[in-house]
């Protein structure tokens, strides 16, 4: 009875026979022996013996399943995790070919499902890259930083912050003094505010005039006394009336020539013999006859 109760709790059983099929790995670690083997969940053997395969590295598990089970040969049992702290199983991935079913000594595929740990390491990685390589990329800047940033850069920067820190003190004071201004001169710029608007609304107000003045009216009249000029031009243009005949009369222009050229002959020949033109004697002399001088 204790035999037999010992066997139960390992999950072995006295009065049953069992099938021993094998599965080989490249790493079992966290599989131990008595560790359950399943189908879809359900507990159909467990892990009897793990050693390495005879001559190799490679990982050889044997499994004890149950007799009546009738998957086939060509199933896979897959490694996997069962929790965080609930270390390594098997689960058979059953195929169905009644021409090959499954028996003792037969070697199922092997294949391994990536586990919690393993999953947070690969999505882990990529991230770890970047963050190494930014990580490197502002140790390089620092160390540029600190290249550029030398005694003399740093006191020039300070000089700076103080020169920012003083022009702002300096602005501040100006903001209160402008602020002071406003407060005593705050009747002065209100009457100067209506005064601009009074003067905004005599300004409207003389605009509103304008507007309604008899504007149309004027330019009516303009329109009319400059097409009155345009007659009288056009008119004169074409030799019409006295002021036409005065100013298109060619021969009227040449006679004006000769009288004016008639005219300065006279001056400039009074001016050179007078004696011609005016005769004064006290005792009646004869008068001279004129000679036309040639030049």
């Amino acid at each position: 009875m204790f035999i037999y109760g010992y066997s139960f709790l390992k999950g072995n059983s006295i009065f049953q026979n069992n099938k021993s099929i094998y599965v080989v790995y490249q790493e079992v670690e966290g599989l131990i022996p008595g560790a359950k083997v399943s189908i879809n969940g359900l507990n159909i053997g467990k892990i009897s013996k793990i050693d390495f395969l005879p001559n190799t590295t490679r990982i050889l598990v044997t499994m004890e399943v149950r007799k009546e089970l009738d998957f086939s040969s060509e199933s896979a049992a897959m490694l996997y995790e069962t929790g965080l702290i609930g270390g390594k199983a098997i689960s058979i991935i059953p195929l169905f070919d009644k021409q090959k079913v499954v028996q003792s000594g037969d070697t199922l595929k092997a294949q391994v499902k990536p586990g919690l740990t393993e999953l947070i390491n690969r999505q882990i990685e990529p991230l770890q890259l970047k963050i190494e390589s930014m990580l490197s990329s502002a140790d390089s800047l620092f160390s540029g930083v600190s290249n550029v940033l030398d005694n003399g850069t740093q006191t020039n920067l300070k000089n700076t912050l103080e020169n920012l820190f003083i022009t702002t003190n300096n602005l501040n004071k100006a903001s209160i003094a402008v602020v002071k201004i406003l407060d005593h001169n705050q009747e002065q710029l209100n009457a100067t505010f209506s005064n601009i608007k009074d003067t905004s609304d005599n300004l409207k107000s003389i605009t509103d005039s304008i507007s309604n003045a008899q504007i149309s009216y004027t330019l009516k009249q303009f329109t009319k006394t400059v097409e009155g000029l345009n007659q009288i031009v056009s008119t004169i243009e074409l030799g019409e009336g006295t002021a036409g005949k005065l100013i298109n009369d060619e021969k009227l222009y040449q006679n004006l020539a000769e009288a004016s050229k008639e005219l300065e002959s006279l001056l400039s020949d009074f001016k050179n013999h007078p004696n011609r033109y005016v005769h004064f004697s006290l005792f009646g002399k004869k008068e001279k006859p004129y000679n036309k001088e040639e030049n």
